[in-house]
């Protein structure tokens, strides 16, 4: 009887253990039984800061009064692309999720207007200004659509990479160009453009430019770094194309479970963790293209003239994205918060 109580602990142990793999440490047993249980999923590659921040913001939640959050996280896409997700969310398969505003849009469209404007953006303090004034509306709808925002974040700039060097935007047009599923709007957008889009998730983008399905895409350095895009696209042309915005949300359908003594505790890890998250990815994927160059990335530098050629180009789509990719209140009040600010005086160089 001991030694089948005995491998009967040792299975027990073996499964808890496999259960709490994404977990930064094993929970105490009173903790487990009490704690509310939260599975959080993402793009985010296991490994880097991003996700030791998200690590960090679990242990923290684990001593919020009332018997702590035990939070489970997913990266890399394992749970799906950002679609599936949140539609994992939605039936509560997944209770939380770190997403970019792909993600975001598919609950609530006027996130957008923070990453489906190409080029509106000179500087990223020009984009957390407007994300400041717009936060506490795209919050508001947001949680009408069941979702509570802990923090927001962005990973900086998404540049393009590609096979062959893209300076121009014809260059561009010759070549097949990720973007993200689930948007056929974009997709008719681009076409009308004289652009080759191939819609895919974004777990497809490595395996697809070794095909030869795709040619080019844009992302934001420090993640073509940790999934060694530059292998398969060794050219990134560094243009300001758009900032790549993201938040962690939680569904209101949880989030109203937590003990309103746990609330406090819970945003405020969380708020650190925005924080660090979003000074780490900035600083971060400028540190991924010197250790892209050292691998063999060529970088395209952008010149006065080719910058005036892109923007000519992009703001031609504007009348097509205004009310077809951004709902057109909000891309009216993108650009007008910018004009104020604009006048005012500008928000810096970054």
């Amino acid at each position: 009887m001991n030694k089948r109580r005995g491998r009967l602990a040792g299975t027990c142990a073996w499964v808890v253990g496999l259960a709490l793999a994404a977990v930064p440490a094993a929970f105490p047993p009173a903790y487990a039984e009490s704690a509310i249980k939260v599975r959080l999923g993402t793009l985010i590659p296991q490994g880097t800061s991003a996700y030791k921040q998200l690590q960090a913001m679990g242990e923290k939640w684990k001593q919020a009064p009332g018997g702590g959050i035990a939070l489970t996280i997913y990266p890399d896409g394992r749970m799906g692309d950002e679609a599936e997700m949140v539609r994992r969310m939605r039936v509560g398969q997944l209770q939380a999720g770190t997403l970019t505003g792909v993600g975001l849009s598919d609950i609530e469209p006027a996130v957008t207007g923070l990453q489906n404007m190409p080029m509106v953006f000179r500087t990223l303090d020009e984009m957390d200004a407007v994300a400041e004034k717009m936060r506490p509306m795209l919050e508001k709808r947001l949680e009408e659509k069941g979702f509570v925002v802990l923090f927001w974040g962005d990973a900086g700039w998404i540049r393009f990479f590609s096979k062959e060097q893209i300076l121009v935007p014809d260059d561009l047009k010759h070549m097949k160009l990720f973007t993200w599923s689930g948007s056929p709007d974009q997709v008719d957008i681009m076409k009308e453009g004289g652009f080759n889009p191939v819609p895919l998730s974004a777990t497809d983008i490595l395996p697809s430019l070794k095909t030869g399905m795709i040619d080019a895409t844009p992302m934001v350095p420090f993640y073509a770094l940790a999934s060694q895009i530059d292998g398969a696209a060794p050219h990134m042309l560094e243009l300001n194309w758009a900032p790549l915005i993201g938040a962690t949300v939680v569904t209101k359908k949880t989030w109203d479970t937590v003990p309103e003594g746990a609330k406090e505790a819970i945003r405020q890890a969380a708020t650190e963790a925005g924080k660090e998250i979003k000074a780490n990815n900035r600083r971060e994927s400028l540190e991924a293209v010197d250790a892209m160059k050292k691998r063999g990335l060529v970088v395209h530098a952008v010149t006065p003239e080719l910058e005036a050629k892109w923007r000519e180009a992009v703001e031609a789509v504007y009348p097509k994205i205004r009310g077809r990719l951004v709902p057109e209140d909000i891309f009216d009040e993108v650009m007008r918060l910018l004009k104020e600010m604009r006048a005012a005086g500008g928000q810096g160089q970054k």
